[in-house]
């Protein structure tokens, strides 16, 4: 066989993906995935039709000047974000923006603190190009707060280039409070490094205001704000998401987005412009079904012994089942072969995510109560 590069084998396997294969099945109930499961809104994707015939073009590898300029006008009306369109660039999904942005700020070696347990995509992002991710354990106790205490005991003022932050956090639903922000905005002041803020789940918030970091007094030059039209507008198919950030940052991770994907599709950001002007009523109709289910799930979860703080955003819940084992992995996989539901295991979500289970209510509360059912019939009989 051919050599395949160092890099690439010892990337992880990502589980959720093979457990999303088994769900083809129809008998099973899938809690595992992470999007809406509402559709693109009806007058986004006619407009897609309408205009599919002029979009054969490459866009501007920045993005479209119309779109940039849009979200420039949305984080400052939505985030308090002050930019305008040379601080903004449009990616193919924001999985892309950060990877861009890795790309542009660390050198091989070079350390990213992270929450974990985190969103799965951001240690093999950073291992793909030779940095270091260093760890941060965030604690139950804690309601999944990043801990500022724990961040100083481990940021490195030559290594340290990045601080990541995920807020409404994936898997555990968290939104961080200002004031613990503030904290962590001086931090990255002291240290002179950045500040990644992925908020993919910023317009799904229930009991908590979001905050975006890059809205602080004189955080514009440490802070990048990672957002995407996925969650918000049902669009992940679509695949647009966007940076936000000071110019010569986005001016480096445009310059890398050139030898990534080139640009995101000239029809999705087209359609993604419109979303924009479109305003907010669609994705309110989906928060409020979102948080509708939260309740339901989070109490039945409780109500079986799975301890399972309220999530404040996002559509997870990340409960624990230590009472009955550590192996999360083993866990999942008996609940699917016997009871025929897919939720995803902790260790998906780094080493502290172990002991634990995400379970996605982007998925209707019928079928939620069906799955709630099947969980609670297994507990009975679960031996690890």
């Amino acid at each position: 066989m051919k050599h395949i590069a160092e890099r690439e084998v010892e990337l992880p396997e990502a589980i959720i993906g093979k457990m999303l294969a088994l769900v083809k099945d129809p008998s099973v109930i899938s809690l595992g995935a992470g999007q809406p499961d509402f559709k693109t809104n009806k007058s986004l994707t006619d407009y897609a039709k309408k205009i599919i015939e002029t979009t054969s073009s490459y866009a501007p590898s920045e993005g479209i000047k119309e779109l940039r300029e849009a979200i420039a006008k949305k984080v400052w009306k939505d985030n308090r974000i002050k930019a305008d369109a040379d601080n903004v660039l449009v990616t193919a999904g924001s999985q892309e923006a950060l990877l861009c942005g890795f790309f542009s700020t660390l050198d091989v070696g070079e350390q990213v603190i992270l929450p974990n347990p985190g969103y799965l995509a951001y240690i093999p992002q950073i291992e793909l190009i030779d940095g270091v991710p260093v760890h941060v354990k965030l604690e139950e106790e804690d309601n999944f707060e990043l801990n500022p205490d724990k961040i100083r005991e481990v940021i490195d003022k030559k290594r340290t280039q990045v601080i990541m932050l995920n807020t409404p956090a994936n898997p555990t639903g968290t939104v961080m409070p200002k004031k613990l922000l503030e904290e962590i905005a001086d931090i990255a002041i002291e240290n002179d490094c950045f500040i990644f803020a992925d908020e993919a789940y910023e317009k799904l918030v229930y009991d908590r205001k979001h905050v975006s970091i890059g809205s602080l007094n004189g955080m514009e030059d440490y802070v990048a704000t990672f957002q995407t039209f996925s969650k918000s507008h049902a669009m992940c198919g679509y695949r647009v998401g966007y940076a936000v950030g000071a110019k010569d940052l986005i001016g480096a991770m445009s310059k890398v987005h050139h030898y990534t994907s080139i640009s995101a599709s000239h029809l999705s950001q087209l359609v993604a412009l419109k979303a924009l002007q479109s305003g907010d009523a669609y994705t309110e109709k989906m928060r409020l079904e979102y948080k509708r289910r939260r309740d339901y799930i989070v109490k039945r979860l409780n109500d079986m012994g799975l301890k399972t703080v309220m999530p404040q955003g996002a559509f997870y819940t990340f409960s624990s089942i230590k009472d009955y084992t550590y192996n999360s992995l083993n866990f999942t996989t008996e609940l699917l072969k016997k009871k025929k539901v897919a939720v995803v295991p902790g260790s998906e979500f780094g080493r502290y995510g172990e002991g634990y289970i995400r379970c996605s209510y982007a998925t209707e509360l019928s079928k939620i109560k069906i799955a709630m059912d099947r969980l609670a019939d297994f507990l009975k009989h679960y031996r690890d």
